[in-house]
């Protein structure tokens, strides 16, 4: 527009401006950004990160321990039994699967919409992805009991002629998982791709050169560059927005397409995916809170990031307690006593309330605790911008969307129609183990990834400083404004 000419839109006089958190506290340059971000892979780690290294590296060892014990002496060894044919195992599946959920939401979803707050935590949200879908991967592949002939389960000619289900919904996940990890792969580390290079361009010393040379596949920054890339993201990105709604809804199936009661119900897809997306944001929260505070990212990270992810903890918290009260309403309404019974009698009945209380109510009503009162909290202005606060709320998703897997899986088969085989599942040692060295090898990777790749995405950083913007007038206060209506004033 030329100078001197009358803007288009003019805010109305019932309106006054108001500012705009910036997503960059403090005024930082871009200098400053290329230099906070880049020094915590250059500089020496810290003691407490090499602490946190041996400990976490010590209780991923458990993994390998309790599958290779697994293998050689059969599944027997899981507390797996008759009805409950599927326990831990496909309970930490699905929880893992979920918690990789918010990374692509965040770099995906919120980049096809540009939300611009998304800049300072989409490179970790996509690592937690990767890692969270290793660790997943691990319970399917061995829950078959013979490793060595789970490459079936893929269409490749065999010897022994045999062709998969494709009405499986198992074999389902095959294809889903692997397709989410793949894409979910490539998009991680085509965004990374520009700061490796800035990486390698300030690296001092040889190795450093040529390790993240050879990662940045000859990177240069060129306008050429740029429209490749900016071309090769949008395209993984338009790729990855159906996979996050696609994955977890295809993983439901293997309940809601059976006739087990408990199971078979249309409402879980929807619920899955919003479940995941819940458990994901709190994992977000969980390991960028401390993040933020050791490496010193209070202007990167801001008091705004967190205030968002809380609100989106506490609608997708509200959409599963929805979910929760949809379930038993159609047991109900569907008139199918076997349904009733699952839900009324086998899971909500408590001591105190039923004079048969169900065996697993405990862990019913702490699903309902941790997944619907806790995010509640974050009505409150005050839990929201206060970061311990957030830390110690964010801790009952991840314990309770653990516990919505187990009530799902467990009360829906240890009493089936037969009661003379009815069971109680209880874990054994090599169970707890595995899921114990899991967590731990998921926070050592992120360890490693934290301490050897940049965490946050210095050129998007760079993007959303009000200096970047060509509109933006450098004699003003450098913060963006939005009109709102008048309250009362």
């Amino acid at each position: 527009m030329a100078h001197g000419t009358a803007p288009l839109f003019e805010p109305h006089p019932d309106l006054h401006v108001v500012e705009r958190a910036p997503l960059v506290l403090n005024g930082r340059s871009m200098g400053w950004i290329t230099e906070h971000v880049s020094q915590i892979v250059e500089q020496r780690a810290k003691s407490w990160w090499w602490w946190a290294v041996m400990i976490t590296g010590f209780v991923a060892c458990l993994v390998p321990l309790a599958l290779a014990y697994l293998v050689s002496t059969g599944v027997g060894v899981w507390g797996n039994n008759q009805p409950v044919s599927w326990a831990w195992d496909i309970t930490n599946f699905v929880f893992w699967i979920g918690i990789g959920h918010a990374g692509t939401l965040i770099s995906a979803i919120l980049f096809l919409t540009r939300q611009k707050w998304r800049t300072s935590i989409n490179r970790s949200a996509e690592a937690m992805t990767i890692f969270a879908v290793i660790c997943a991967a691990i319970f399917p592949v061995f829950h078959v009991g013979r490793i060595w002939f789970a490459w079936f389960l893929f269409p490749i000619p065999n010897s022994n002629v045999i062709w998969q289900n494709f009405r499986s919904p198992l074999l389902w996940d095959v294809f889903a998982v692997s397709t989410y990890f793949t894409v979910s792969l490539l998009f991680w580390y085509v965004g990374l791709v520009p700061d490796l290079a800035t990486i390698r361009d300030r690296a001092t010393t040889k190795l450093r050169k040529v390790v993240y040379g050879a990662l940045a596949l000859g990177w240069r920054g060129s306008n050429r560059n740029w429209r490749h890339y900016e071309k090769a993201y949008l395209v993984l990105a338009g790729i990855s927005t159906p996979l996050v709604l696609s994955v977890h809804s295809v993983v439901s199936f293997d309940f809601a397409t059976s006739v087990i009661p408990g199971w078979h119900t249309t409402i879980f897809p929807p619920y899955f995916v919003a479940g995941a997306i819940f458990g994901g944001f709190a994992m977000v929260l969980t390991l960028l809170i401390p993040a933020r505070a050791l490496y010193g990212l209070h202007d990167l990270i801001t008091d705004k990031h967190i205030d968002n992810m809380c609100k989106i903890v506490l609608l997708t918290g509200t959409i599963v307690g929805y979910a929760y009260m949809m379930e038993l309403f159609i047991a109900w309404y569907s008139g199918n006593p076997f349904e009733q019974w699952v839900f009324f009698r086998n899971r909500i009945a408590a001591p105190g309330f039923s004079d048969q209380p169900a065996p697993y109510w405990w862990a019913y009503w702490s699903m309902i605790g941790c997944n619907v009162i806790a995010p509640q909290f974050f009505w409150f202005k005050f839990c929201r911008q206060h970061a311990v606060v957030v830390w110690i709320i964010v801790q009952f998703p991840n314990i309770g969307m653990w516990f919505e897997r187990f009530v799902i899986i467990a009360t829906s088969l240890h009493r089936d129609y037969v009661p003379s085989s009815w069971g109680y599942f209880t874990p054994t040692i090599t169970d707890i183990l595995l899921f114990v060295g899991t967590i731990g090898l998921f926070v050592f990777l992120f360890l490693l990834f934290v301490r050897f790749l940049p965490m946050i995405t210095i050129f998007e950083v760079k993007a959303v400083l009000p200096e970047a913007d060509p509109h933006h007038d450098h004699g003003g206060h450098g913060h963006a404004k939005e009109p709102q209506a008048a309250q009362g004033h």
